[in-house]
C-alpha cells in the first residue's frame, strides 16, 4: 500500500519500522517538530520518529498544525491510499482523515473504550487494571471514539509503564501488518457503549509521591511513572526518584508515626496502611542505582521524614 506515517515518540518507531519491513510504501512521515532538549534546552533534537524516517530514506514533515488550508492540501498531494498513525499528538482534522482512500488507521495502547486519550498505558496502570492492550483503529473526528478492527490483550501485573510500552508497540506492529495486509478481512467494530474513561495527559505534580496514600497506590504510581517521569521524594533538600519499589509484607508500625517515615536501614518508608521500600532510585543527575548503592553514599538513617 501507498502510506502516510505519522507517529512521534519511541512507541512509533516498531510500527515504522514494521510497515516498510512489510513491504509498502511509506511515501512520507509526519511527526512532531524537533524540540529543545538537555539541561539548557538549547539543541533542538528530531523526535525519534523523524531520526528513524531519515535512516530509513523516507521525506520528513513536521507542520506544527494540520488545520491550515496549505497544510492539508499538502498532504492530500501525496496521494496516499491510507494512513497509518501510531502517537503523533496533533489532532487530525476530517479533511485530512478523507485526503487517504481508506482513511485513517491508529494504533492505540488500550482496550476501547476504556482509556481514551493521551496517557492509556500510565493511567490503566494507575487504576489497577488486571489487563490492557492494543486497538487498530478505523479513526474519527471524535477523540478516539472511531470502530476497531483489531484488537489484542495483555496482563498488566507488575509491568512498568517503560516495559508495557516496549510490549504494545512491538503488539501493535505486528497488529497493523496484519490489517495493512489483507484490510477486508478486519472489518470495523463499533467501540461497546459502556466503559468509556479517559486518559488525560500526565501532569508533572502527580509524580511526587504522597505517602498518605495506600501501599498499593503508590506501588502502582511507581510503575506508572517508571522510566519516566519518575515518581519521586524529596530528601535533605534533593529528589531522590523511585523507579522500582516492593510493598512491605505486613510491617509493624510503631503507634503514631507519621506517613513518610524511614522505618529501618534498607530504606522502608512508612505510607497510609503499611510500607514501601524503593529498590532502584535515581538522584538528579545520577545514574540509577540499587537502592542498597544509593544508601552508602547518600545515608538516610531511620527515623527521618521524606
Amino acid at each position: 500500500m501507498r502510506i502516510v506515517f505519522m507517529g512521534t515518540p519511541d512507541f512509533a518507531v516498531p510500527v515504522l519500522e514494521a510497515v516498510v519491513a512489510a513491504g509498502h510504501e511509506v511515501v512520507a512521515c509526519y511527526t512532531q517538530p524537533p524540540r529543545p532538549a538537555g539541561r539548557r534546552g538549547r539543541a533542538l533534537v528530531p523526535s525519534p520518529v523523524q531520526a528513524k524516517a531519515e535512516a530509513l530514506g523516507i521525506a520528513v514533515r513536521s507542520p506544527v498544525s494540520l488545520r491550515k488550508a496549505e497544510a492539508q492540501v499538502e498532504f492530500a498531494t501525496l496521494e496516499a491510499e491510507i494512513g497509518v498513525v501510531a502517537a503523533y499528538g496533533l489532532i487530525l482534522p476530517q479533511a485530512v482523515l478523507d485526503a487517504c482512500q481508506l482513511g485513517c488507521l491508529n494504533v492505540h495502547a488500550s482496550l476501547l473504550p476504556r482509556w481514551r486519550g493521551a496517557a492509556p498505558i500510565q493511567r490503566a496502570i494507575l487504576a489497577g487494571d488486571a489487563e490492557t492492550g492494543v486497538g487498530i483503529m478505523q479513526m474519527e473526528a471524535g477523540l478516539d471514539t472511531g470502530p476497531v478492527r483489531l484488537e489484542e490483550r495483555t496482563p498488566i501485573a507488575r509491568k512498568t509503564a517503560g516495559e508495557l510500552t516496549a510490549e504494545l508497540s512491538a503488539m501493535g506492529a505486528r497488529l497493523m501488518v496484519a490489517v495493512l495486509g489483507d484490510i477486508d478481512r478486519y472489518p470495523p467494530t463499533a467501540q461497546p457503549e459502556d466503559g468509556l474513561t479517559y486518559a488525560p495527559k500526565i501532569d508533572k505534580a502527580e509524580a511526587r509521591i504522597d505517602w498518605g496514600r495506600s501501599a498499593v497506590e503508590i506501588e502502582r504510581q511507581v510503575r506508572a511513572f517508571s522510566p519516566v517521569p519518575g515518581a519521586w521524594f524529596e530528601v535533605a533538600g534533593e529528589r531522590v526518584k523511585v523507579l522500582d519499589a516492593d510493598i512491605v509484607v505486613a510491617p509493624v508500625l510503631p503507634d503514631g508515626i507519621p506517613a513518610g517515615t524511614v522505618l529501618d536501614g534498607a530504606l522502608a518508608i512508612a505510607c497510609a496502611d503499611g510500607a514501601i521500600r524503593p529498590m532502584l532510585v535515581q538522584r538528579a543527575g545520577r545514574d540509577v542505582t540499587t537502592t542498597a548503592e544509593l544508601l552508602r553514599g547518600f545515608p538516610i538513617p531511620p527515623g527521618t521524614l521524606v
